[in-house]
């Protein structure tokens, strides 16, 4: 089992950089790679945990053999609970403790080095910037999202469709961005960062960015960034209709 233990960030950007990625590898295990999770998580198997690693994967594996482990470990025993409650409330279980063993991690990097308490402030900061693997799970980010553009649009007198985005699936958000004539190029960043500045990537949680590729499923309207979901430009552009990988594996399930 390799969980990056032999990994050591030193300094709080190292740190949020390693939490960061370790949180897009669990995002992605319980949302885009959602059936392959569970079918790893067998009840039948041993006490499991979901591990996230500093290069984006997922693992699901066994705990740590030496007492105490090289870093925190995660929830134990995931999978003799999957068969016992609706998927849905298992998923969004597992997020909240992955969430707990994120912030474990990190601050267990924190001591280690040493961090003093301005630092600790820092690194806490810039971790609650982004939402909880909950809140992404669970749709909580999406329907934050929808009622802060709500109070954006009401005060500005904007009408509700405008603080998504609203292009149909086969088109970036970057894109189309850049289709604005030049003169209106001024009016259309601060335009831009009003509606789409809340958009969350279904995948890893991310705020929109306008110099990325984002396209959106037709069917659940959740936001990917293409390389979240393995999808380019130029392919987007033969896409009728587009699922995205949590739609199109979804099926019924005694």
């Amino acid at each position: 089992m390799d969980t990056g233990s032999q990994y050591s960030p030193r300094t709080v950007e190292d740190i949020f950089r390693d939490f960061k990625c370790r949180r897009a590898g669990m995002i992605k295990a319980l949302t885009i790679d959602v059936e392959e999770f569970y079918q790893q998580c067998d009840p039948e198997k041993e006490n499991l945990c979901l591990y996230g690693l500093p290069n984006e994967q997922w693992e699901v594996n066994l705990p740590a053999e030496e007492v105490p482990p090289e870093l925190p470990e995660p929830a134990l025993g995931i999978n003799f609970a999957r068969d016992g409650m609706q998927e849905k409330d298992w998923l969004s279980l597992v997020a909240v403790h992955s969430d707990a063993w994120l912030l474990s991690v990190a601050f267990y990097f924190g001591a280690r080095f040493g961090f003093d308490k301005a630092d600790r402030k820092r690194l806490f900061s810039m971790m609650n910037e982004l939402p909880t693997i909950f809140e992404v799970v669970s749709g909580t980010a999406k329907k934050q999202q929808k009622e802060k553009s709500v109070v954006s649009n009401h005060s500005s007198n904007k009408s509700k469709s405008n603080s998504k985005p609203n292009q149909r699936g086969s088109e970036s958000l970057g894109k189309y961005s850049k289709m604005q004539p030049k003169d209106e190029e001024e009016g259309l960043d601060e335009e831009d960062e009003d509606e789409h500045g809340e958009t969350l990537c279904g995948a890893c949680g991310d705020n929109y960015a306008s110099d990325e590729f984002w396209i959106c499923c037709d069917v659940c309207e959740k936001w990917f960034h293409g390389k979240c979901v393995k999808i380019t430009p130029a392919r987007a552009e033969h896409i009728k209709q587009y699922k995205c990988p949590s739609c199109s594996n979804k099926r019924v399930r005694p």
